[in-house]
Formats: C-alpha cells, sequence, structure tokens
C-alpha cells in the first residue's frame, strides 16, 4: 500500500519542477513581461495540466522572486528596477568567476569540445545578425561552465539570480563595435577554459558580466 503512494509524490514533484521549468522560460523569452498577470486557465490549458501543479510552480517561482503573489488575485511576473538589476549584475559576475575557477579544476575534454561548438554556433549566429539564436547559445554557454564548477550551492544561487535578470541580460542592444567585444571575450573565454586557467577566467568573466551593467541600464531609457 505504501509503495504507490511514494510513487505518486515523486511523480507529482517532477511535474511541479516540469511545470516551473516551463514557466521560467516564458518569463526568459519575454512572453510573459514583467508586472503581465499569470493566467491560469490558460496555461494550464497549453501545458495540458490541472491548475494544482500549476499553482504549485507559481509559488516555487514566487520564491525565486519571478513571480508577485497577489491577495485574492493570483500571480503576476515580478519587475525588477535598474537599480536592482545593476545589482543583482554585479553579484552574478561574481558568482560567474567563481564558476569559471572552479570549472578550470574539473571540467572534461568533452565538455570543453561542447562548449566550442556551441561558440562556434554562436559566432555564426552573429555573423547571419539572428539575434534569438545567438542569446539562447551565449546563455548555454555561460551555464555550461556553471555546470562545469560542479558546486549545487553555486549554481542554485545562481540560477535564482540569473533568472531574474535573464531577458534584460541577453536581450539588451549592442553596437557592432560591442557585439565584436563580447564575441572576442568569449573566444578568449574558450581559450583560458582549454588552458585550465581559473586565474585568468574568473578575471575575464567578472569583466564581460559587468561590462552589460551600462548597456541593460541604457535599455532601461
Amino acid at each position: 500500500m505504501s509503495q504507490p503512494i511514494r510513487q505518486a509524490a515523486i511523480r507529482r514533484r517532477y511535474l511541479h519542477d516540469e511545470v516551473a521549468d516551463r514557466l521560467r522560460e516564458l518569463i526568459r523569452e519575454g512572453e510573459l513581461e514583467p508586472r503581465a498577470r499569470v493566467n491560469e486557465l490558460e496555461l494550464s490549458e497549453r501545458f495540458g495540466i490541472s491548475r494544482t501543479p500549476l499553482r504549485e510552480a507559481i509559488k516555487i517561482l514566487a520564491t525565486e522572486g519571478l513571480l508577485e503573489l497577489l491577495p485574492n488575485k493570483g500571480a503576476r511576473v515580478a519587475s525588477i528596477s535598474a537599480e536592482e538589476t545593476g545589482e543583482a549584475i554585479e553579484v552574478v559576475a561574481g558568482l560567474e568567476a567563481t564558476a569559471a575557477e572552479l570549472a578550470c579544476r574539473s571540467i572534461t575534454d568533452r565538455e570543453i569540445e561542447a562548449i566550442g561548438e556551441k561558440h562556434a554556433r554562436m559566432v555564426e549566429a552573429w555573423k547571419r545578425e539572428d539575434n534569438v539564436a545567438y542569446f539562447t547559445l551565449n546563455r548555454e554557454i555561460h551555464e555550461a561552465i556553471m555546470a562545469a564548477a560542479r558546486n549545487a550551492t553555486l549554481q542554485g544561487i545562481y540560477a535564482t539570480l540569473s533568472g531574474r535578470i535573464q531577458r534584460a541580460r541577453y536581450a539588451a542592444h549592442k553596437t557592432p563595435e560591442q557585439w565584436r567585444r563580447a564575441v572576442d571575450e568569449h573566444e578568449e573565454m574558450l581559450r583560458l577554459l582549454r588552458a585550465r586557467d581559473g586565474e585568468r577566467l574568473a578575471a575575464l568573466m567578472r569583466r564581460h558580466i559587468r561590462g552589460k551593467v551600462e548597456l541593460i541600464l541604457a535599455a532601461y531609457g
């Protein structure tokens, strides 16, 4: 009698996490914009689920600061001020610098090869001015380095904080010179990863992330 109960509980947890991931993606891609209300009926029909796992996923994102719970009115996408974004980027820069140093101690050749492949595709996207593909691959490269750090605590803090500023971080407008500099810095990241030079990669990563602050604040107008 107890075994089916345990299996059902695991399945429900998995579903909540899956729905939370889908909601994060909608927020990150801008389909759910800051201050937009979360339409539970529409989303439950879209995901093919009942409202119960959706509401539990909403609670998860509320604890991460991605959604705001409204008394008796559901939830809406949280907004973040320019000042808060600037502060968050500074912390993210530190987290990614730490991850870079740790990654150089544990990353495998296969992982570096996979990052190199993403980098090549990112450069091609940049050349053909495919911004969506470029930013997606850019984000995946940063996340791959974070994963290679092998530090679950670091990854958890990063995922929560980065999620709040991700759309602003990857969608800020760049001049041709700024595009070129960002691509060059990614080239250098790959070189330092291959050399396992954690100290220099950490310094570069911190500089690379901090360099986005003015861009993002300018995007706020």
